[in-house]
Formats: C-alpha cells, structure tokens, sequence
C-alpha cells in the first residue's frame, strides 16, 4: 500500500507539473497576440505622423513653387519696364528690387531642395514602416487565427490532466494528500522527491540516519527534516525517479 500511495504521488506530481506546462501557455498565447497588436498600434501611430510629416512637406513645396513663380513674373515684368524708365533713380531702384526678388527666389530654391530631400528620406521610411505593418497584419492573422484554436485544445487537454489529478488524489489518504498540497503551495516544485544515498534529491542535504532506516523500511511517507519536500527511498520505486524522457527512450526500446 505505502508503494502505491507513492507512487500515486509521484503520478500527481508529474500532471501537476504538465498543468503548470499548460497553465503557462494557455496563459502566454493571449499575451503573444497581446505584443503584435501593442506593436502593431506603434507602427500605425508611427505611419500616421510619417503621413502628418509627408503632408507639411507637400504643402511646403506647393508654398514655394508659388512664390518662386510669383517673384518670378515680378522679376520678367520689372525686366521689360526697365527701358522705360526715366531717371537714373529709378533705374537703379528697379534693379534693387529685381536682385532683391532674384536672391529671394534662390533662398527659396534651395529651401525647395531640402524640402524635396526630406520627403524623399521620409517617405523611404514610410514604405518600410508599410512593409512592416503588411508583415505583422499576416502574423496578426495567422495568430489571431490560430489563438481560439489553440487555446480550446489546450483547456480540453487541461480538463483532461484535472481528471487524471483528481484519480491519483484518490488513492493517496487525505492527510498525506493535503501534505502534498501543503507542500505544493509554499515550495517549488518538485514536492516528493526520492533519496538516494540517503540524500535528499530535492535539497541535496543528507537526512538523519534514523530517519533513513525508517525510510527504508517503507511503513510511512515521510517528510525530509530540511526541505520539508515529502521523501521516498529511490529503491523502492526506481522507475518513479528516472527522468521522463529516459523513460520514453527505455519504453521506445521495449
């Protein structure tokens, strides 16, 4: 009986521990899609004010083109009335004003040209931002897609561990389950561990001699005076100690 309350606790152990597994991704999957649209919300605030930028430059350009070609028809018409002109002080007043527009145009086009710089240099980054944002609407989809599904696969499977738990909590009298589970809420996992050597594999510190013969006389579930994780003698139940995937490879074998 003492064999198979351990090892019955050894089973409980190992389903809580695919619990925690699956707890965990069940608990991450939303979290995932949670980050793409936290990105995907940056990108589009990051496009919006790239199109805000791009507008302002557009309306620069348009600002300019029409004062350039203004001063422009100034410049054309002070040219053709300059003949006409009757004293040597207005002539020379005509041509202060026609450099004064002239130089006011070539300021103007230079400042077209770096207008003309940035909007390329902007809209480069607004079509990578639009790459991205292309990019993270199909993972957004695929994750959006597959979420539900995943999710009700993984509670399914979940309801199905709860079950198994609830079977190997059968067998294990009620005040050594609730050892368990008062072990299992104040100490990280594991929470039943095997001695070997009389060590304790859960703390690694070697329990009293007298603890250990009774140990290995397999009447009782004991508790390691250390660590307080509940205790078996690995030779009682060998198979119980071995990692799980030694056990698949041995299993696999057979």
């Amino acid at each position: 009986m003492y064999e198979k309350q351990i090892e019955q606790l050894v089973v409980l152990q190992k389903v809580d521990d695919e619990i925690i597994l699956l707890e965990a991704e069940i608990d991450q999957a939303p979290k995932d899609v949670a980050a793409l649209e936290a990105r995907h919300e940056s990108l589009m605030k990051r496009k919006e004010q790239l199109d805000e930028k791009l507008a302002l430059l557009q309306e620069q350009k348009k600002r300019l083109d029409v004062e350039i070609e203004e001063d422009a028809v100034k410049v054309k018409k002070s040219k053709s009335k300059l003949m006409l002109v009757g004293t040597t002080k207005e002539y020379h007043a005509m041509m202060r004003e026609m450099d004064s527009l002239e130089k006011l145009n070539r300021l103007r086009e230079e400042e077209k040209i770096t207008v003309l710089e940035e909007t390329a240099r902007q809209t480069e980054m607004l079509e990578e931002i639009n790459i991205k944002i292309k990019e993270l609407n199909e993972d957004l989809e695929e994750k959006r897609a597959g979420l539900k599904e995943k999710l009700d696969a993984a509670n399914a499977e979940l309801d199905k561990l709860n079950k198994r738990r609830s079977d190997a909590g059968q067998v294990v009298p009620k005040p050594i389950l609730g050892r368990y589970e008062f072990i299992r809420s104040r100490l990280a996992h594991p929470v039943i561990v095997p001695v070997e050597a009389a060590v304790c594999s859960g703390c690694n510190i070697m329990i009293p001699p007298q603890d250990f013969n009774v140990l290995q006389e397999g009447k009782q579930i004991l508790s390691c005076p250390n660590c307080q994780r509940l205790i078996y003698w690995i030779e009682h139940i060998p198979e119980a100690a071995k990692p799980k995937a030694l056990q698949k490879e041995e299993a696999a074998a057979e």
